[in-house]
């Protein structure tokens, strides 16, 4: 089966993962975070990718970013892939492919879901048994989002932007989200859409995409399509 080309409209935003090969650790050290981030920065503001969001976790990683153009996310991704990879082989002396192929990615409607897949991505190591709060993973954007650390890496959405009249207020709001934990029906929806690369969003969002595409962006009923009964 020929594999789906991915769902990407300029300035509209997408959720990016990117697995190790097998699940195989893709951070080793500090130094391996930080480089990848000051990458991420580089080549974020090169592809005219504006990120909001992400965590580094020991076997794969998230973005959450908005792109200027229909080919920047695809771009950043395969800049910042293969000079880590070509870093990570030259550090550990080691050779082959770090990821896990192609990453995978969804686009998303930002006034329904945007904040949502924030909290999913600055969430994951809490999920994951590694801290108890999201304040105390150093690799997430939430320090920046949450709780106003420098960053020149992240650029707010418009919608962070107006969940406040200054930074404080913002970052009091944006705690405040994390105060309840996502539904598992919500976390199950990201979950599909970003590993089978549609569209995160209503049915009309889901058709406004399509029609702008002129293709499917949500998944088909399963099973084969049933004919039409003729008259005879």
């Amino acid at each position: 089966m020929p594999r789906r080309s991915r769902i990407i409209v300029p300035d509209i935003p997408l959720h990016i993962i990117q697995r190790g090969n097998n699940r195989q650790s893709c951070f080793l050290d500090e130094d391996n975070y930080l480089f990848y981030l000051d990458w991420l920065k580089e080549y974020a503001k090169s592809t005219d990718c504006s990120i909001h969001a992400y965590v580094l976790m020991t076997n794969h990683v998230h973005l959450l970013l908005t792109p200027g153009k229909s080919d920047s996310a695809g771009s950043l991704m395969k800049l910042l892939g293969q000079r880590y990879v070509q870093y990570i082989n030259r550090t550990y002396k080691r050779s082959g492919t770090l990821w896990e192929g192609r990453f995978r990615s969804c686009i998303i409607q930002q006034q329904e879901y945007l904040f949502s897949c924030q909290r999913y991505i600055e969430m994951n190591p809490v999920r994951g048994g590694i801290v108890k709060q999201p304040c105390d993973y150093r690799w997430s954007s939430y320090q920046i989002n949450g709780q106003g650390k420098k960053s020149s890496l992240i650029r707010p959405h418009s919608l962070y932007q107006e969940l406040g009249r200054t930074d404080a207020e913002r970052q009091m709001a944006y705690r405040e989200l994390f105060r309840s934990e996502l539904e598992s029906e919500e976390i199950d929806k990201i979950r599909k859409a970003t590993n089978g690369n549609f569209a995160l969003g209503n049915d009309m969002f889901a058709n406004e995409i399509s029609e702008m595409l002129g293709r499917r962006v949500i998944p088909g009923k399963p099973g084969r399509p049933r004919k039409k009964a003729t008259n005879k």
